[in-house]
């Protein structure tokens, strides 16, 4: 990996993610290196997805595509893109948290980096938001998530430097914690839906 860590070295990330955790390992890039100038582009690709596909065929959650008015598809991917870089961030600062615990290199550059390469599966799988049909959308997604997951239990132990049964079992930890936090977001969004601060069905 070069030291400049960019949206550029995507198909290296999906390719060759051993090269990349080993690079990592070495050049220990800096936390804001990776965020802006690799998350910070990658988070963009689900809600821009899901922008132009909303917009153009509506979600299809049965039979009929229900369409949203225009401000509210806006809003959507605002706050979706917003929820991408919150998590992205604090899934990093615990990653850095944990580290101790588990006898693992503390380096936030190093854990943004972690998280930035594991979760470029999802981001690429996120196209399939062009076309958004529930299910078509689970069909993907679901095998981009255990791709994910594999690259973290991998690339953990390479890119904080413990040892493989540690790396285990803090790649099991901050699972479990991304799991709470993900469950969390979908009860806010619900009760908010539920009190009627959802976005408004438009034709």
């Amino acid at each position: 990996m070069p030291a400049r860590f960019s949206i550029l070295d995507i198909g290296k990330i999906l390719f060759s993610p051993t090269a990349v955790f080993r690079a990592v390992a070495q050049e220990s890039p800096t936390a804001p290196r990776v965020f802006f100038r690799f998350a910070l582009w990658l988070g963009l690709l689900p809600p821009l997805f899901a922008y132009i596909g909303t917009r153009q065929f509506g979600w299809r959650l049965g039979v009929e595509p229900v369409f949203l008015a225009p401000r509210s598809v806006l809003a959507i991917c605002v706050i979706y893109y917003a929820v991408l870089l919150f998590g992205f961030v604090t899934a990093g600062i615990v990653a850095r948290w944990m580290a101790s615990t588990y006898d693992a290199n503390q380096s936030l550059g190093r854990c943004f980096a972690l998280l930035a390469i594991v979760g470029a599966p999802l981001a690429v799988g996120s196209i399939i938001h062009l076309y958004p049909n529930a299910f078509i959308n689970v069909l993907v997604l679901v095998p981009a998530l255990i791709w994910s997951m594999f690259l973290l239990y991998k690339g953990l132990p390479v890119v904080l430097e413990t040892g493989p049964n540690r790396g285990m079992l803090m790649a099991s930890a901050l699972i479990a914690y991304l799991m709470v936090a993900l469950v969390s977001l979908f009860g806010i969004t619900v009760a908010l839906w539920g009190s009627g601060l959802g976005p408004r069905i438009g034709a």
